[in-house]
This record gives structure tokens, C-alpha cells and sequence, in this order.
């Protein structure tokens, strides 16, 4: 689906992090960076300016106490800290170290294991896991110096300061290449042990530019969780680049909330934010009896669209002020997204550009354009990788398979398990999807959820979750094989749809009926209560919990 050619900003070529935030400082002074809730619920704003004084304090604090050199530092805070967060991320990348974010939601006993198995020397912390601080002490093979509570982060900026305005100037002489060592992440899928992913300065900053040149952006709200690369592309890098300002959500249930008061343009969210967003602009309409109203009003934008004429955002005016008035574009990514969430909320006048992408590319690796998107699609590649599709069946789809200056340098300290992922200089994603003839790339699903029926039919259980999960009194829903056929476990909206059960069991034979034989669901599990999910909102496929099996989790099978 074309739409008129955008004039996409010119972005220079920037090869590591240090000169893409020096890049941001010196064009954007006197502009806005952030504006944040900070601990005592006062709202605060930080220019460019600003957040360049605190990098260099704690960049200065940081050399003066010797962590240099790639000296590896993780950061472990809830979301009341994310200024914190993103200054001691920024420092600690522009004195060439090693940034190692830590996953708040990780038990103690995991984040030991990052701790031991990622070389850790330091740690930044708030008051919320001062107890794992003594674990990670006991625990063995750990290698940790020194850890710093939140709440001495003035203190530091204090001592920073002193030290780098009494001549301490080795924060200026910093010199970072693209080859050095910006971060590891360790990956936290729905299946296999999680690993440290190696992302170089180049790697980052080529996602960065590749992505900031195939799409424009505005002012945002943020609230991905800021471990996850894919929030560090879109809003931690990018606002160097474009020079724009977001709000950091405290909490991910407030965000609606922070659309009204800081309307932004933009946004980024992985697919069951979108789905909150979709059903509940569908469930006030119909609590105030205009569900009808909508539906005819659709009808009628969708006929004027095809004479030339869009006057979505004056129709869906109610809608688009519960957002802020002035969204226009969601990023999506992170997971299956359905193409009625993208249609639906392209009829009300929001785009939703979906991509794809996984840690070990920086992230991103595809996506729509605002100018060039196919519904269903995750895009085209970014400029910075090129994609293909390996041993595609009948259907074309195959393993895709990435090159490019994204591309991870291997997972810490793990020489073998980098040898299995690389076929030579291409990535295997274990991810399946197809290429169509215009280069779009759809996604199918992960080679290690992949099921594999007894007559040989290679099953995407994504590709079910997908079409049942467009049922609206569907919350959740997990696909799984059973005795060679298929069954699915659902969490219903039972308090809106107090009939969803009879529901569910005449839709689903519905959906069967345009499925051949092997991909139809056999059996339905109503499950009780959310099923377990990682810290990126995917449910774990590998967590016993989650399947029926005798489980009081589940009530009485169908």
C-alpha cells in the first residue's frame, strides 16, 4: 500500500554512540530531551544541554574511579528511575564501557546468573533490589567491585562535576570506534537458555541512522522497558537524530492517561498494547451506545478515502482526543501483530507500522514505511541488512537469514553457540516468514515453537494465535500439540462477554472451517487467569503452567 513520497530528514553517517549523542547535543542544545515524573511525583523537564551536564559528570566520575576500558556495568531499576537509567546507560557507553542492562522483572537468582556470566564490575541500583545486591556479593564466580545505590545519584553528578571542572578531563579524550564493545544483553525468548548478546558501537549506531532514514518521528510517549533494544532504537537513540522530546511513563498502566496530557505524535508498542488500545475505543462506544455511530461512520470515511478525501481525524474526533489529538503514527514490533489491528486503527486515522526484528540485529531489521507499508507485512529491510529466505517450502517460506553492520559480534563468551547461529556472514534468526515480489517480508514464526505433526505438517502456532486472538472476547491464547493434533488454551473476557465460552466454541469451529484438516484446533482449555509471560509481554511456551495437563489453572476442558 503506496502513499505519497515523505521527504525523509538527511541523517550524517554516525558510526558509534559517543558521536551520535555529541551529534544530538550540538544541533539541539536549548531544546527539549524529556519530561518525566521524578520520585516525589514533580514533573521535570531537561533540555540537551542538561542531560550532556550529568553524562559528563558521571562519565568523569566513572574514569576517576578507574571503570574504563570496557569495564562491564549493569544498571537494575523499576521504571521510577528511568532519567537515572538513561544517564548512567549514556555515560557508561561514552567512556567505553560496557553497558549490561539488567531485566528488573528477572528473579535474583537469574540476574546472579547475568551478573557471574556477563563479568560484572558494577552496578547501579535503586532502593527496590538493594536485597539482590547482597546475593550478587555471595554469589560465586562474581567479580563485582562496587555498586551504587539510586540515591546517591546527586552525589555522584557532585563528585563528577568537582573532578571534571578541577581538570579531570579524560572524559574529552575518549576515542570510540564502531568495532568496540557497546553492551550485552542477555535474550529472554519464550524458549532456550537466555545468552549475552555482543552489540558493537557499529552495530547500534548503524541500526539507529538505517531506521531514523526510513521514517520520520516526532515527540513521543515512552514506555517500553528500557532493557530492551527496541526501546533504546526508537526513543533513547533516535531523539539525537531528530531532535524531538518524549515523556517516560512511570507505569505501563498510566500511558493512556499520558497520551491525553503530552499528546504525542508517535509511539512505539509491541502488539498487546495496540490490541488494549483497538478493543477498548471499540468497548466505550459500545457502553455509550454509539458502537453503531462508528461502524456507519467507518463506512462512510472508507467511501470518501476512495474518492481523494480523508477526513478521519474530524469524524473520529472523540477517539483520537483519548489519545492526545495529535497521534498519527504506532511503531510496532516485538511479536505477532493481527492485520485487524493495523486496518482497524488505519480507519479511525492512526497508521500502525509494523517491523521485525530480535537482539541480535540491534534490533530492527524490517519495516513499513509511512510512504511504502503492506498490511500483514513486517516492511522491507532497513538499509543498514539485507534479509533472505532459506530452504522456503511450497509456500516460499523458509528460515530468514540476515546480514549487515546490525549484526551482533556473538554472544559472550560463547564461541560455540555463535558458530551455530552464523552461516558464514549471515545470521540465522531460527525465525520462519516468506518474501513476496516487492521484497516485503511477512513473518511466520520461531523454528523453536515450530510443531511438527505426526504426517509431517510443519505447524506455526503463531500463525493460529494470530487469527484466534481477533476474537475480542479472546485476551490470550496459546496453540500447542497434543497427542498429534492441536489444541489451544484461551483467557477470556468474561466480566465485558459473560458469554464468551458458547461464544468461543461456535467461532472457533468457524475459523476451522477455513483451515485445512491439520491446522485445526481439536480441543479448547479456558484457562483462569493470565498465562505466564517473559519480560517482553510473550508467553512462555516452555512454562508448565501454562498448558492444562491436570493444571488447576485451567477450569473444566471443552
Amino acid at each position: 500500500m503506496k502513499k505519497k513520497k515523505l521527504n525523509y530528514m538527511h541523517v550524517p553517517e554516525i558510526t558509534d554512540i559517543r558521536t551520535l549523542i555529541e551529534y544530538g547535543i550540538s544541533n539541539y542544545r536549548n531544546r527539549k530531551f524529556m519530561i518525566y515524573i521524578d520520585k516525589d511525583k514533580k514533573e521535570i523537564t531537561k533540555t540537551y544541554d542538561d542531560i550532556w551536564f550529568d553524562i559528563v559528570a558521571i562519565g568523569s566520575f566513572l574514569l576517576e574511579r578507574g571503570y574504563k576500558d570496557g569495564v562491564k556495568i549493569a544498571i537494575l531499576s523499576e521504571r521510577l528511575y528511568t532519567y537515572e537509567w538513561m544517564m548512567i546507560f549514556y555515560a557508561t557507553l561514552l567512556t567505553k564501557n560496557v553497558v549490561v542492562p539488567f531485566d528488573h522483572e528477572l528473579s535474583a537468582g537469574d540476574l546472579s546468573k547475568h551478573l557471574v556470566n556477563g563479568d560484572v564490575d558494577l552496578v547501579f541500583h535503586s532502593d527496590d533490589f538493594s536485597d539482590y545486591i547482597e546475593l550478587f556479593k555471595e554469589t560465586e564466580g562474581n567479580v563485582l567491585k562496587e555498586c551504587f545505590n539510586f540515591n546517591s545519584y546527586d552525589s555522584i553528578i557532585r563528585e563528577g562535576r568537582e573532578a571534571y571542572e578541577g581538570g579531570f578531563k579524560d572524559f574529552d579524550k575518549i576515542k570510540v570506534e564502531p568495532s568496540d564493545l557497546a553492551t550485552i544483553v542477555f535474550t529472554s525468548g519464550t524458549t532456550g537458555r537466555s545468552k549475552g548478546v555482543m552489540l558493537s558501537h557499529g552495530n547500534l549506531a548503524s541500526n539507529v541512522v538505517a531506521t531514523c532514514a526510513s521514517m520520520t518521528g516526532q515527540n513521543t510517549v515512552g514506555f517500553l522497558p528500557l532493557n530492551h533494544t527496541f526501546s533504546w532504537v526508537a526513543c533513547l537513540f533516535s531523539a539525537f537524530i531528530y531532535g524531538e522530546y518524549g515523556f517516560a511513563s512511570r507505569d505501563y498502566k498510566s500511558v493512556v492517561k499520558d497520551f491525553k496530557n503530552y499528546s504525542p505524535q508517535n509511539f512505539t508498542a509491541v502488539p498487546l498494547v495496540l490490541e488494549k488500545i483497538y478493543y477498548t475505543v471499540w468497548r466505550t462506544a459500545r457502553k455509550s451506545g454509539r458502537e453503531d455511530l462508528l461502524k456507519r461512520g467507518i463506512k462512510i470515511s472508507r467511501f470518501l478515502m476512495k474518492l481523494g478525501l480523508d477526513v478521519r481525524r474530524k469524524l473520529f474526533k472523540e477517539v483520537h482526543e483519548q489519545l492526545g489529538g495529535k497521534l498519527e503514527v504506532i511503531f510496532c514490533g516485538g511479536a505477532f501483530l493481527d492485520t485487524k489491528l493495523e486496518e482497524g486503527l488505519h480507519d479511525l486515522g492512526i497508521l500502525v507500522l509494523n517491523g521485525y526484528g530480535t537482539t541480535e540485529c540491534s534490533p530492527a531489521v524490517t519495516a513499513n514505511r509511512q510512504d511504502n507499508y503492506k498490511f500483514g507485512s513486517v516492511g522491507l529491510p532497513l538499509p543498514c541488512n539485507e534479509i533472505k529466505i532459506v530452504n522456503p517450502d511450497e509456500e516460499g517460506v523458509g528460515e530468514i537469514y540476515v546480514r549487515g553492520s546490525n549484526v551482533m559480534m556473538g554472544y559472550y563468551k560463547e564461541p560455540e553457540a555463535t558458530a551455530e547461529v552464523f552461516d558464514g556472514d549471515w545470521f540465522m534468526t531460527g525465525d520462519f516468514g516468506r518474501i513476496d515480489d516487492e521484497g516485503f517480508l511477512y513473518y511466520v514464526g520461531r523454528r523453536n515453537s515450530l510443531i511438527v505433526l505426526p504426517n509431517g505438517k510443519n505447524i506455526s502456532p503463531e500463525e493460529l494465535e494470530d487469527k484466534l486472538g481477533t476474537l475480542e472476547y479472546v485476551t490470550e491464547v496459546l496453540v500447542f500439540e497434543k497427542d498429534g493434533h492441536l489444541e489451544a488454551g484461551f483467557l477470556l473476557d468474561f466480566e465485558e462477554f459473560p458469554d464468551a465460552r458458547e461464544k468461543l466454541r461456535t467461532d472457533v469451529r468457524a475459523i476451522n472451517a477455513t483451515l485445512p484438516s491439520y491446522k485445526r484446533i481439536i480441543k479448547r482449555h479456558i484457562k483462569k487467569e493470565e498465562f505466564e509471560k517473559t519480560t517482553s509481554l510473550k508467553i512462555r511456551r516452555n512454562f508448565e503452567g501454562n498448558y492444562p495437563n491436570g493444571s488447576d489453572n485451567f477450569y473444566e476442558e471443552d
